[in-house]
Order: structure tokens, then C-alpha cells, then sequence
């Protein structure tokens, strides 16, 4: 019998790769691991999931389920890729997400990961993410404008008592005035589990409405995208890229990333 683990992703910043991450995760754990995974829009007032799957025009959402107007399962599409997608409104009143965690826990049964984006702003939709969820990894970009966000989320979860399984740093440009992981883990004294580069092929992927890892699967972020992925159901995804076995060959140090992953990997199993 399945029980899902619930998994939020949250930030107290627009653009940091929120949505982008869980369109990827949730994409990867279905198509490659062959898992059954949700992945829910938890972002009321301004959604955008749904988007990146090229889906626009979902005939009920999210919305209408808290509204009261329909069952649950009726907001709930299937995407080629085997993927569960539950969106919320692009144009909707504000709603009432108070019994969002109800909703959702009653979801755990139908599948093996439940994976909620959710608002940027911290007001009630970020809580009722924080509250659904049994651990959350939260997002940042290499600055300091957005790690002082992103310490402020880390203290609200914390308060609230949802674990924290990880940072996932974003938007990397590899350049001396950014903020190191050491840095980032030092201020929030939570482990970075995955670095992403910045790259334009996961705009290139927006824009035709696919996630980055269904139209470039061997591009450097969608493998990055992947290891994640697989550390949450408790494996180890290799890369076998010619480049990185060959440099493989040369460094077999782990980085302080792929130490944190393992640590997650082994929490999972």
C-alpha cells in the first residue's frame, strides 16, 4: 500500500527556481524512477506550475476543490510522462487554504511522492505548504538579499516544526562575488544538497512548455535535477557522461553536495 511522503519547496523570493524544481523533480521521479508522483500548485495567488508542462487551460483546479465546488480527484490531470499534475487557478479570488493539508494528506494513499510548490510570499499559502508538508528543501540564489530571505523561511519552518531536509542553490554563475556553499551552510546551518548552474536551456524548455530534463536530459542542470531526484526515494543516480567520467578518472573526492545528498539518500531509504 502506498503512503506518499510529502515534499514542499519554499523560498520568500520570486525567481529563484521554485517551480522550475519541482517541474523536474516530479517529471524525473516519473519518467526515469517509474514512481507515482503529485506534484501540486500551492501557490494561490499567482500559479504557474501547470505552465510548465505546456498545460493552460485546466477545466477545474485546485480553487474549485477548496471552494467546495468539486471532489479533489476531479483537479487532478495526468501528463504523458505518467506524472499527476494539480493545478490552481490562473485567475481566481483568494481562497481559503486553512484545510489545505487535509486535502492533500488524503492524497497519500494514490501515490509514492506528493511534491507542493509553494507561494514566494510568506503569508498563509506558504504556511499551509509548511504545515502539509512532512520535510521541506528551501531555495536560494547565490546573494545575500535572497539568503536573508531564505534564513527567514528556514526560521519560519523551523517554528512551526516541519524538517528541513536541504538548500537547493540556484542560478549559480560561478563568480567571485557570489556566496559560496560553505557561506550559505555556515548562515543557515542547514545542508546544501544540490548545486544548479544557470542556463538558458531551461528557459529554452519554458518556452515550449516542457520541463529543462524532458527536452535536454543530458544537459548539466537536468542531471543535477536527477541525482536529487533519485536521493529522494533512497538511490544513487551515476552520471555517465563521457566529461564527467573522465574527469571522474582524475578526482575522487566527493563534493560537499553530493555528501549532503547521500545523507538525504540514506534518510529516504
Amino acid at each position: 500500500m502506498r503512503r506518499a511522503k510529502i515534499i514542499g519547496f519554499i523560498s520568500i523570493k520570486g525567481g529563484v527556481g521554485k517551480t522550475t524544481t519541482v517541474a523536474n523533480l516530479g517529471f524525473i521521479l516519473a519518467n526515469d524512477f517509474k514512481k507515482k508522483v503529485l506534484v501540486v500548485d500551492g501557490n494561490f495567488s499567482g500559479p504557474n506550475l501547470a505552465l510548465h508542462f505546456g498545460f493552460t487551460k485546466p477545466n477545474y483546479t485546485l480553487h474549485d476543490a477548496l471552494a467546495g465546488k468539486i471532489n479533489l480527484q476531479k483537479a487532478i490531470y495526468e501528463h504523458s510522462s505518467g506524472l499527476h499534475i494539480l493545478p490552481a487557478s490562473l485567475f481566481a479570488h483568494s481562497v481559503d487554504c486553512s484545510k489545505f493539508h487535509q486535502y492533500i494528506a488524503s492524497l497519500r494513499g494514490h501515490y509514492d511522492l506528493i511534491l507542493i510548490d509553494s507561494s514566494p510570499t510568506l503569508n498563509q499559502e506558504m504556511l499551509a505548504t509548511i504545515m502539509a508538508s512532512d520535510e521541506l528543501f528551501v531555495l536560494t540564489t547565490p546573494d545575500y538579499v535572497t539568503l536573508a530571505s531564505t534564513m527567514h523561511a528556514i526560521k519560519v519552518a523551523r517554528q512551526k516544526r516541519t524538517y528541513i531536509s536541504g538548500i537547493i542553490i540556484n542560478k549559480l554563475r560561478s563568480k567571485k562575488f557570489e556566496l559560496n556553499l560553505d557561506s550559505i551552510q555556515d548562515a543557515t546551518k542547514v545542508p546544501v544538497v544540490s548545486v544548479l548552474f544557470d542556463d538558458e536551456t531551461v528557459m529554452r524548455a519554458l518556452a515550449k512548455g516542457k520541463p529543462v530534463s524532458h527536452l535536454f536530459g543530458k544537459n548539466g542542470v537536468a542531471v543535477e535535477y536527477r541525482k536529487l531526484a533519485a536521493a529522494l526515494i533512497g538511490e544513487r543516480y551515476i552520471d555517465k557522461r563521457l566529461l564527467t567520467r573522465f574527469k571522474g578518472m582524475f578526482n575522487k573526492r566527493l563534493s560537499q553536495d553530493e555528501i549532503n545528498r547521500a545523507i538525504v539518500m540514506v534518510s529516504h531509504y
